[in-house]
C-alpha cells in the first residue's frame, strides 16, 4: 500500500489517497479498509463507504466491491484515540493451524471455530494474521476465501500472487465444489434437494450485517443457489427437551454471505446453534447438551491445483466437539 497523499496531523487529520498495491488485488473493499484504517470501528467503515466518503477512483463504491492492483482510494479524516490504536496495533500472537494440505502454492487449513479468518469484525486479528506472524520467512500468504467466524473447517490461504488469482477465479466462476455439513432443526424432507432464492445483504442500525431472502424482483438481490442432501435423520430426544433434527451434506453454487444459514431457515429448518437466523429457544438448550457453537462445517472441497491443473479433493472430518454431539442421540447409542 503506498499513500499518495497524507496527513499524519493528529490534530486534524485529512483525507489519504492510497494506491493498492498487487498483494491487495482481489479483496474487497471493506476488507480492504479495515486493514488500513486501524482501530477505526467496523460500523464506521460502513458508514464512510455508505455515505460516499470513500472513493474509488473518484467514484461511489460499495462495500463488496474488489479493488485491483493501482486502483486509487480514497480514505476521508477519521479519529481514533491512542487507546484504541495501541490495541489495534497490537501484533497479533504467532499461531499454527492443523494443515490439511501445504505446497510451495497453497496452504489448506482446518479452522477451528470461533476463530475469525482476518481482523476487522470486532476483532484485532484472525487466522491470517496470526499465520503471517508465525511464518516471518513467508513474504506472501493471503486468503482465498472466507468462512464466518463460527464455521468449522476447510480454509485455503495462497503462498504465491498467481495462486491467488488462479484461486480466486475458480471461486469466482463456481468452478470449485464446496460442501458443509449442517445440523438443522426438524425432520429435512428428503425431496428438498434444491434452494434457489436470492439473498439481499442489509446492515442492522447498530452496523451489523445481515441477510434476508428476498423475491427475484428485488433490484438488490443476488441469485444464490444451494444443493441439500440428507445424511441422516436424528430423532428426538425428549429428555433433553430436544427436536427431532437431520444432517445435511450442503453444497452452494454461489457463495453468498450467510447463504447456507439464510437458506436453510427461510425453509423452517434453521441450523442448531445459529446465534443469528436460528431458533433461540432451542439454542439456549444446546449447550446443556453438549453443543456450544453452531452446528455448520466446512467438510469438503473441490478444486484444480493453480499449478499443476489438477482436481483435488480436501476434506476436513467434524471436529471433537460436533462429532460428540451427535454420538449422545439414541441413534448413534
Amino acid at each position: 500500500m503506498k499513500p499518495i497523499i497524507g496527513g499524519n496531523s493528529k490534530p486534524a487529520p485529512a483525507a489519504r489517497l492510497l494506491e493498492v498495491d498487487p498483494d491487495s488485488a482481489g479483496q474487497r473493499l471493506d476488507n480492504f479498509l479495515m486493514r488500513h484504517l486501524k482501530g477505526v470501528p467496523k460500523t464506521h467503515v460502513y458508514r464512510i463507504i455508505r455515505s460516499g466518503e470513500v472513493r474509488l477512483n473518484k467514484g461511489r463504491t460499495s462495500a463488496d466491491a474488489r479493488v485491483a492492483a493501482g486502483d486509487l482510494v480514497r480514505l476521508p479524516p477519521v479519529r481514533v484515540s491512542d487507546k484504541v490504536q495501541e490495541k489495534a496495533e497490537r501484533p497479533a500472537p504467532a499461531r499454527e493451524f492443523p494443515i490439511l494440505l501445504e505446497d510451495e502454492q497453497l496452504i489448506a487449513i482446518d479452522k477451528p471455530a470461533g476463530v475469525a479468518v482476518h481482523g476487522g469484525s470486532g476483532v484485532s486479528f484472525g487466522v491470517i494474521e496470526q499465520l503471517r506472524r508465525a511464518r516471518p520467512q513467508t513474504p506472501f500468504l493471503e486468503l482465498v476465501h472466507r468462512l464466518d467466524r463460527e464455521t468449522s473447517g476447510i480454509l485455503l490461504v495462497a503462498k504465491k500472487r498467481s495462486a491467488l488469482k488462479h484461486l480466486q477465479d475458480q471461486f469466482r466462476e463456481r468452478e470449485t465444489g464446496k460442501t458443509y455439513l449442517a445440523l438443522v432443526q426438524g425432520a429435512w424432507p428428503a425431496n428438498k434437494k434444491v434452494i434457489d432464492l436470492p439473498l439481499h445483504k442489509y446492515l442492522q442500525a447498530d452496523g451489523e450485517r445481515r441477510v434476508r431472502v428476498t423475491t427475484p424482483q428485488d433490484p438488490d438481490g443476488m441469485r444464490s443457489i444451494t444443493l441439500v442432501r440428507v445424511r441422516e435423520q436424528l430423532p428426538a430426544r425428549p429428555l433433553q427437551g430436544l427436536p427431532a433434527m437431520s444432517l445435511l451434506e450442503v453444497t452452494i453454487k454461489t457463495g453468498r454471505t450467510h447463504q447456507i444459514r439464510v437458506h436453510l431457515a427461510s425453509q423452517g429448518h434453521p441450523i442448531a446453534g445459529d446465534d443469528k437466523y436460528g431458533d433461540f429457544e432451542l439454542n439456549k438448550r444446546l449447550p446443556k447438551q453438549g453443543l456450544k457453537r453452531m452446528f455448520l462445517h466446512a467438510w469438503r472441497l473441490q478444486f484444480d491445483h493453480p499449478a499443476s491443473g489438477e482436481r483435488l479433493t480436501l476434506h476436513a472430518e467434524l471436529p471433537p466437539e460436533l462429532a460428540a454431539f451427535l454420538s449422545t442421540d439414541p441413534i448413534h447409542a
